[in-house]
């Protein structure tokens, strides 16, 4: 199976092609960058798929991170996703970010838990938790730091994400201590394409997934638009 995976979803412009049958990635880029998503993915799908020396009409299915996440970024890459999907007749599948970040973890015959935990900002963070083996233990999330750190109640975990270190400078004292702090700026595209080849394409669609609506809100109209449009 071939699959193109892409991710914007954080401060990265990511994409790679997994052969599933090599098990193996044919090509990979990725670009540490808090905006600009939308001009640099394009080209740098382009430079991938040259690299793999494939036609998009060869692969079988896009993977493409769904969040939570920057919602400028996601939209960049859920509808790179969906587009390319569309134009060559071809399932899109989402993955959620939090789920990318766990995969690096998950199955490494280690009993601690796994906390997926990504910067919401004012003093929130998205996570979730998932046991060694990679069974749920708390679902997504949105949540107060404080709130999460109550999760210390699970054991000692490994902490991955962006706010991992937010956490692990707040966890407290008398808790297990972390047993690990990954903080990575973004999901490991490798894994976000093995996600993918994983996903089903019934279930897992490529759709946002927020879990809060967007800080920024509409601005008011002025009092005259106001009268003009009653």
């Amino acid at each position: 199976m071939l699959i193109l995976a892409i991710d914007t979803a954080l401060e990265a412009c990511a994409a790679a092609v997994l052969d599933t049958d090599a098990g193996e990635l044919l090509a990979q880029e990725s670009q540490l960058m808090k905006r600009g998503h939308a001009e640099a993915l394009m080209p740098m799908i382009a430079r991938v798929m040259q690299s793999a020396n494939l036609a998009f009409t060869s692969l079988d299915r896009i993977a493409v991170t769904v969040g939570p996440g920057s919602f400028t970024g996601l939209r960049v890459g859920i509808s790179a996703a969906r587009g390319l999907a569309l134009a060559a007749k071809r399932p899109a599948v989402g993955l959620t970010t939090l789920s990318a970040y766990a995969a690096t973890v998950v199955g490494q015959s280690k009993p601690a838990p796994v906390i997926s935990a990504i910067d919401a900002r004012h003093d929130h963070v998205y996570f979730q938790i998932v046991a060694g083996d990679g069974s749920p233990l708390v679902q997504p999330a949105v949540v107060p730091i404080d709130e999460a750190i109550a999760a210390s109640q699970f054991g000692a975990p490994h902490l991955v994400g962006n706010a991992a270190s937010i956490l692990a400078d707040r966890w407290p004292k008398d808790a297990p201590q972390p047993v690990a702090v990954d903080a990575q700026a973004a999901p490991d595209i490798g894994w976000v394409a093995w996600l993918g080849a994983a996903a089903d394409p019934e279930t897992t669609l490529a759709r946002p997934f927020y879990l809060k609506a967007p800080d920024a809100k509409p601005a008011a109209l002025p009092q005259l638009a106001q009268a003009a449009s009653s």
